[in-house]
């Protein structure tokens, strides 16, 4: 069985992060450790939610880790709080990657145009380098604008999003995808570039009117799941991306309207038999 570590936040209530990675990718077959990187009450969506930093646990648990011998067939990065913690997932990449290893980077800090109000310039500068060991990496556009120094662009064409891409690739990934692609109207999808192969892969489909925190770590978590079930990159883009689009479909047919997250629990079985 493949083994996947997934670092990134936890949050009790609210669904994102590894409470959508850990059982999305173990119902796709992989076993997947957990390290928090800080344990929050709810999503940040909510109001007065807690949380508690566990930068100072992360050193301790994969130094035990490394003890045990343990390894990784890929290790999977969502949302981190600090640019500290940045380097310290790069030291964790370093120690035990293996030329096997698949390192599958998801820079959360930025959307519709902003950074996140708990990040700055340096936060984005150190996501770059972060990126650059990563075999795949997975923004949004801007996300991408931002770590690429382009403009940010909510109307664009396929040259933008190309030079794009490849501006992402000179960062050091050997695949990027750029998420939230739309290259026609009333659709959206992905659009990735292999610079190794010099190829791209587009994958598009109705637009649904809809927004859900958490999107993003499901389209994440599935990519990775099907990365260790033996699909290609630009299978693995296809099947997350619809698996996304039928999650959020499902979630607006619950009559309490989840505003906090979506209805993937019900979703699961089909992503299972999906190809």
């Amino acid at each position: 069985m493949k083994r996947v570590l997934t670092i990134q936040d936890i949050s009790c209530l609210g669904k994102c992060s590894i409470t959508i990675a850990l059982p999305v990718i173990s119902a796709l077959g992989s076993e997947t450790v957990i390290l928090p990187t800080a344990v929050l009450s709810t999503h940040t969506m909510f109001k007065n939610f807690t949380c508690k930093d566990l930068s100072d646990q992360i050193e301790p648990i994969t130094r035990h880790w490394k003890d045990e011998g343990v390894t990784f067939d890929a290790i999977y990065t969502g949302y981190l709080g600090t640019a500290e913690q940045i380097e310290q997932v790069k030291d964790i990449i370093n120690t035990f990657r293996t030329p096997e290893t698949l390192v599958f980077i998801d820079p959360v800090m930025a959307d519709n145009g902003k950074l996140y109000p708990a990040f700055d310039m340096n936060y984005v500068e150190r996501n770059k380098t972060l990126c650059g060991i990563a075999d795949i990496i997975v923004p949004n556009i801007t996300e991408a604008a931002l770590m690429t120094g382009m403009e940010y662009r909510e109307e664009y064409d396929e040259d933008y999003i190309k030079e794009m891409l490849s501006r992402l690739n000179d960062l050091g990934a050997k695949v990027s995808v750029l998420t939230g692609v739309c290259r026609e109207s009333g659709m959206t999808g992905v659009m990735g570039y292999d610079s190794t192969a010099d190829r791209y892969f587009t994958y598009q489909r109705k637009r649904i009117d809809a927004a859900y925190h958490g999107t993003g770590d499901l389209f994440s978590s599935t990519c990775v799941g099907e990365l260790l079930r033996g699909k290609c990159w630009q299978e693995a883009m296809r099947i997350a991306a619809e698996y996304t689009a039928i999650t959020i479909d499902e979630t607006l047919k619950n009559p309490k309207k989840p505003w906090y997250g979506v209805d993937f629990e019900a979703t699961i079985p089909q992503l299972i038999s999906m190809k």
